[in-house]
C-alpha cells in the first residue's frame, strides 16, 4: 500500500472519523480556545506524570495530617482541605486532586485565550501566552502542587479571563458570573485575600463605572461569604481557629526588627514584656532578617506566653510605631519585598524544591505525628516513568538557576510589566474598560503588601502566571484604534492625480 493509501486508510478509521465529527461540531470561534485548552492539558499531564501524584511541601503534609486525624484548623484554607479529604477518601491518594487541578488550569487558559482573541490579539499569539504558562517550569509545574496556592492561582487565571472578556464586551452576563466564581476562589483558597478582592473591585469600578452593581456583587458577595465561613460557620462546626500568635506574628516581627536596629528606643516596660515571651537576644536575632517571620517565632519564642500577653505586646508595637514609624514601615516593606521589588539576594525569594523528603518534612520520623499513618504512601513521588521524572526534576531545577530568578519566579516584576502592557493597550485602543485586565494583579499585589510572613514564591505565583498571559496583548490589533466589535474605518480614496505639465525641453 502506498503512503497516500495508508494515510487515507487511517483517516477512515472509526476513532479518527469520530474525532473529526466531534471537531466539526465545535463552533468555529471556539475551536482555537478549545484546541489551546487541550494542548495545555497535554503539557500539564506531562508535569503530572513526572511528579505523580504531585509536588508537595510541608504544608501539603500538614493538610493530610489535619484532615485524616480530625485536627481541622482554619489557619490553612478549609476549602482546599476539603478537596484533599475528598481525594483521599474517594481514591485513597492525592493524584485525583492534582489531575483535576491540571484540567481546571487548562480550561481557564483556554478561556483566557478566547478573551485575548476578542481583544484583537492574533490567534497564534493568543495561544502563545497560555502555552508559555504550562511549558515554563515555574508556572507549569506549579499547577501540580498539592497546595492551596495552586488552586488560588487557578482562580486568579479564571478572574483574569473574565476581565478580558468584559473588557472586550463579550456576552457580559456569562462573564460576570465567571468573574464572581474567580473571586470566590480567591476568597476561599487564601485566608488573607480580602484586600485582593476588594482592591480588584475598586479597579473594576474605575474601568467600568457603569457596571458598579455587578462589580460590587462579584467582589463583595464572595468576600462576605468567605468571612462568614471563617468567623461563623467553621467555629460552629468545630474547626479550630488560628492561634492568636499566628494572627499577630507580623506585629511581633515588626517589634523584633525595630529592637534589632534601635534597642535604645525601647522603654523598660517594653523590654520587661518582651523578655517574658523570649530572651531579648532572641528578639534581636529574629529581627536580623526583616523578610521572614519564622526565625522569630521559632524556639525559644514562647507562643502561649505571647498569646497571654498579646495585648501588652500590641502596646509595645503601638509605642514603637508612634516613636519610630520609619522602622515599622521599613520592616513591613522589607517583608513584602516580593510584591514590589526585584530580588537582591538568594534569600529574597524561596522556591520549593521538587523533592519530597523521606521523612515527609519530619512528620514520619520516629515519634512524628504521622509515623504510623496509613496515608504515608500517598505522600511520596511515585511516577510511572523514571525517565520522565528525571526530565521533570532536571527542567524544574534548571529553572531555579539564580540568574533566572528575576524572570521566572519574581511576581513583582510581572506586576509592573502587566501594568505597563495594560496602559499601552488602553492608550492604543482607546478603551478604558481594558483597565479591568490589571484588576486581579493589582489585588494580588496589594494583598501581599498588606500581610505576608516571608518571601515565598507561592505568595506571588499568580501574578507571574497573569504576567505571562498579558504579554500577547502587545500584539493586539488596533485598526484606527477602533473598540472591539467596531467596523474598521474605510480608508479615504486617493485623490486623482492632477496631470503634470510637460517639462521644458521635452520632446514633442
Amino acid at each position: 500500500m502506498t503512503t497516500i493509501g495508508r494515510f487515507t486508510g487511517a483517516r477512515s478509521l472509526p476513532p479518527v472519523q469520530a474525532l473529526r465529527r466531534a471537531a466539526a461540531r465545535v463552533p468555529e470561534r471556539a475551536r482555537l480556545p478549545f484546541g489551546v485548552a487541550l494542548a495545555c492539558e497535554a503539557v500539564l499531564l506531562m508535569w503530572w506524570l513526572a511528579f505523580y501524584p504531585g509536588l508537595m511541601s510541608f504544608d501539603s503534609v500538614t493538610y493530610v495530617w489535619q484532615v485524616t486525624t480530625g485536627h481541622w484548623r482554619s489557619d490553612h484554607a478549609v476549602a482546599y482541605d476539603v478537596l484533599v479529604w475528598l481525594s483521599l477518601q474517594i481514591t485513597g491518594g492525592l493524584a485525583a486532586l492534582t489531575f483535576l487541578q491540571t484540567v481546571a488550569l487548562a480550561g481557564c487558559l483556554g478561556y483566557v485565550c478566547h478573551g485575548l482573541r476578542a481583544l484583537g490579539v492574533r490567534g497564534r499569539w493568543a495561544a502563545a501566552g497560555p502555552l508559555a504558562v504550562v511549558l515554563i517550569p515555574s508556572t507549569g509545574a506549579f499547577g501540580v502542587f498539592v497546595w492551596k496556592d495552586s488552586a488560588y492561582a487557578i482562580a486568579a487565571v479564571l478572574a483574569f479571563g473574565a476581565c478580558a472578556h468584559l473588557a472586550a464586551r463579550q456576552r457580559p452576563v456569562l462573564h460576570w458570573w465567571l468573574l464572581a466564581a474567580g473571586m470566590l476562589g480567591l476568597s476561599a483558597f487564601r485566608n488573607n485575600t480580602y484586600p485582593a478582592v476588594v482592591t480588584a473591585g475598586v479597579v473594576l469600578l474605575v474601568a467600568m463605572p457603569r457596571h458598579w452593581r455587578r462589580t460590587a456583587a462579584a467582589t463583595l458577595i464572595p468576600t462576605a461569604l468567605a468571612l462568614g465561613l471563617n468567623f461563623g460557620v467553621y467555629p460552629a462546626i468545630g474547626i479550630q481557629e488560628p492561634r492568636t500568635s499566628s494572627y499577630y506574628a507580623f506585629n511581633y516581627a515588626d517589634i523584633a526588627v525595630a529592637y534589632h536596629r534601635a534597642p535604645h528606643d525601647f522603654r523598660r516596660s517594653d523590654l520587661a514584656v518582651m523578655s517574658q515571651v523570649a530572651p531579648l537576644s532572641h528578639w534581636s536575632a529574629g529581627g536580623t532578617n526583616c523578610a521572614w517571620v519564622d526565625p522569630l517565632m521559632a524556639a525559644p519564642f514562647d507562643r502561649p506566653a505571647a498569646e497571654r500577653l498579646n495585648g501588652r505586646l500590641l502596646d509595645v508595637w503601638g509605642h514603637v510605631l508612634a516613636e519610630r514609624p520609619d522602622l515599622m514601615l521599613s520592616a513591613h516593606l522589607c517583608r513584602g519585598r516580593i510584591a514590589w521589588a526585584l530580588p537582591s539576594n538568594d534569600t529574597d525569594i524561596f522556591v520549593q524544591p521538587p523533592v519530597i523528603p523521606a521523612d515527609r518534612f519530619g512528620y514520619s520520623r520516629p515519634g512524628g505525628l504521622m509515623e504510623h499513618s496509613r496515608f504515608l504512601p500517598a505522600l511520596r513521588t511515585d511516577p510511572p516513568s523514571a525517565s520522565l521524572h528525571r526530565a521533570g526534576v532536571w527542567a524544574y531545577t534548571a529553572a531555579r538557576t539564580r540568574e533566572l530568578t528575576w524572570f521566572l519566579w519574581t511576581g513583582s516584576l510581572w506586576c509592573w510589566a502587566t501594568y505597563l502592557i495594560v496602559l499601552r493597550l488602553v492608550r492604543r485602543r482607546p478603551l478604558r474598560a481594558a483597565l479591568a485586565l490589571a484588576a486581579t494583579t493589582t489585588g494580588l499585589q496589594v494583598a501581599v503588601l498588606v500581610a505576608t510572613p516571608a518571601g515565598l514564591f507561592r505568595y506571588m505565583a499568580a501574578p507571574v502566571l497573569l504576567g505571562f498571559l498579558t504579554v500577547p496583548l502587545l500584539t493586539a490589533a488596533h485598526p484606527a484604534d477602533r473598540p472591539p466589535g467596531g467596523e474598521p474605518p474605510r480608508r479615504p480614496a486617493r485623490r486623482a492625480e492632477r496631470p503634470q505639465p510637460p517639462r521644458s525641453g521635452a520632446a514633442a
